[in-house]
């Protein structure tokens, strides 16, 4: 097993690293999310949830994601302080900005749900690796589950997949059977992705 003790001594990014590390990180997850939409699927976490509202509701992913993230911002600072509340607040920005803007730009009349499912699964997976190696996060649930693992011990894994199980219970009243099942394979193949490579020793950056 590796520990901190065999990990060198990490430099910090400078902020244009980090700008365009975001930058980069928010495009892969908002791509994930545009073929992700174009097959009429929904994701975990609070992008998820955005999708279903926008499906139910009609109003654009980005505008939804953007609204109900709000409220996490301040979760973001109370469980990591400003840096990491500036980044999720830049990243759920620069990623309902880039959804919305590929709308009109990048068409996407057909693709079968399990295509959709899985690149958005490898967009979205290395995506979230991105803002992981820069501290940022797509706010929502992600934040409450750090600080419940902080101040508690309730792993921040158990949180998200509770809030996960509960969406797409939530899903199955307005997709069709079919459509949760797909989604479901691309939410598998996203956590693969990030399973497989999230590994702080493999980072030398902070």
């Amino acid at each position: 097993m590796t520990t901190d003790a065999h990990i060198p001594d990490r430099p910090h990014y400078s902020h244009f690293e980090d700008l365009q590390g975001l930058v980069v990180a928010s495009a892969q997850a908002a791509l994930g999310i545009h073929l992700l939409r174009a097959a009429g699927l929904v994701t975990g976490g609070t992008a998820g949830a955005a999708l279903i509202l926008s499906y139910v509701t009609g109003f654009s992913f980005g505008v939804v994601f953007f609204a109900i993230n709000i409220p996490f911002y301040a979760f973001a600072y109370y469980a990591r302080g400003a840096g990491f509340a500036l980044k999720s607040l830049v990243t759920v920005t620069l990623v309902s900005l880039m959804a919305e803007a590929l709308k009109p730009v990048l068409h996407v009349d057909h693709i079968h749900p399990a295509v959709a499912a899985a690149l958005f699964g490898v967009s979205a997976g290395v995506g979230l690796l991105g803002l992981f190696r820069h501290q940022g996060s797509l706010g929502g649930v992600s934040i409450v589950a750090v600080i419940l693992q902080d101040k508690f011990g309730f792993r921040a894994g158990w949180t998200q997949l509770i809030h996960d199980l509960c969406l797409f219970v939530i899903a199955s009243f307005v997709l069709e059977p079919s459509l949760v099942l797909w989604s479901l394979l691309g939410a598998l193949i996203l956590n693969f992705v990030i399973a497989m490579n999230h590994r702080r020793d493999w980072y030398v950056a902070q």
